[in-house]
C-alpha cells in the first residue's frame, strides 16, 4: 500500500483542489452552494489528480523519460516498486472512477439544467480523463512538446474554477476568469519548477518542455510572469467589483509566491529546488482560502 500512495503523489492534491474550492468559493458568496455538489467535485478531482499521477508514473517510465539523471523523486514504475502492467491497470481504475464519479457530480448538480448542459460538462469530463493520460501516455504524448503548461492553465484554472461555479450557481460570470486566471497560472508555475529542476534529464531524454525550449534563464523570467500576473489578475477582478476592505485578504500570500521567485531565481542546484514545489503548491491553497475567507467576511 505504501508504494501506492507514494506513486499517487498526495502533496499534488492542495494545487488540483485550489481551482474546485475557488469556485466553491465564489458559489457561496453568491449565496448558491451545495455541499453534496462540492463533495462530489472533490472527489471527482482526486480522482482525475491520482489517474495523472499514475499516467505521467506509466508514460514517462515506458517512453524512456524517467532515467537516473532525473532529479526528483524516483518513480514507482522506474524504481521497480510496481510493474508497468498493474500501473496501467490503475490507470484504467481510475479513470473508470472519474468517470462514474463524474457522471454523479453531473447527475446531482445539472438535474434540473437542459440536457445539453449535461452533454457539454460529461464531455469536458471525458477530456479532462484524456488529457490526464496522454500527459506522458500514448503514441504522441503532448507533455514531451511543451504543451502541459497550457493543458494545465486549462484545466487547473479556467475549468476547474468557471466549472464549479456553474455547477453550484447554473450560470456563467465571464468575470470569474480572473480569479480563474490566478489558480491556472499559480498551477503553471508548479510545473514551471518541476521541469526547472528536470531540465538536464529532460534534454537528454528528449523532453521538450517550456524551461528545455527557451534555456533556464528565460525560464525563470517566465516563472516571474506567471507569478505577477496572477497576482495582478486577483486584483483586478476585485477593483471590477464592489469590494470590500475585508475581501483583500488574499495579498496576505503575495510574500509567499515573492519568496518562491526568489528561489527559483537563486538556487541552481536542482534538487534544492524540489521543496519549492510544495511550497509553491501550499502557497496557492493559502491563496484560495484567504481568498475565500475574504468573501466570507464581507
Amino acid at each position: 500500500m505504501k508504494k501506492w500512495i507514494e506513486a499517487a503523489r498526495l502533496r499534488t492534491l492542495p494545487l488540483a483542489l485550489s481551482s474546485i474550492l475557488m469556485g466553491c468559493f465564489l458559489a457561496a458568496a453568491h449565496n448558491q452552494f451545495s455541499w453534496t455538489v462540492a463533495i462530489l467535485a472533490i472527489v471527482t478531482t482526486i480522482f482525475l489528480q491520482v489517474l495523472s499521477n499514475f499516467a505521467n508514473d506509466y508514460g514517462d517510465a515506458i517512453n524512456g523519460k524517467d532515467t537516473e539523471a532525473r532529479q526528483g523523486p524516483h518513480r514507482a514504475v522506474q524504481s521497480g516498486a510496481i510493474s508497468a502492467r498493474a500501473m496501467r491497470n490503475a490507470v484504467i481504475l481510475f479513470a473508470v472512477l472519474s468517470l462514474v464519479s463524474g457522471i454523479g457530480l453531473l447527475y446531482e448538480a445539472l438535474k434540473d439544467a437542459t440536457f445539453q448542459s449535461f452533454l457539454a460538462f460529461l464531455g469536458l469530463g471525458v477530456l479532462a480523463i484524456i488529457a490526464a493520460i496522454t500527459y506522458t501516455a500514448g503514441k504522441r504524448p503532448y507533455g514531451y512538446e511543451g504543451l502541459g503548461d497550457l493543458s494545465v492553465f486549462i484545466f487547473f484554472g479556467w475549468v476547474g474554477v468557471l466549472g464549479a461555479y456553474y455547477l453550484h450557481t447554473k450560470i456563467f460570470d465571464s468575470t470569474l476568469l480572473l480569479p480563474a486566471t490566478s489558480c491556472g497560472l499559480f498551477a503553471v508555475g508548479v510545473l514551471n519548477i518541476n521541469n526547472i529542476r528536470d531540465i538536464e534529464s529532460d534534454t537528454l531524454t528528449g523532453k521538450h518542455s517550456v524551461p528545455v525550449r527557451i534555456g533556464r534563464d528565460k525560464a525563470v523570467v517566465y516563472h516571474w510572469i506567471l507569478l505577477t500576473v496572477g497576482m495582478f489578475s486577483s486584483i483586478v477582478y476585485l477593483l471590477f467589483t464592489d469590494w470590500t476592505w475585508s475581501q483583500w485578504t488574499f495579498v496576505l500570500s503575495f510574500p509567499l509566491f515573492i519568496k518562491n521567485g526568489l528561489s527559483v531565481n537563486r538556487l541552481t542546484n536542482p534538487k534544492e529546488l524540489d521543496p519549492y514545489l510544495k511550497q509553491m503548491a501550499l502557497s496557492t491553497l493559502l491563496f484560495v482560502i484567504l481568498f475565500g475567507i475574504g468573501l466570507w467576511m464581507s
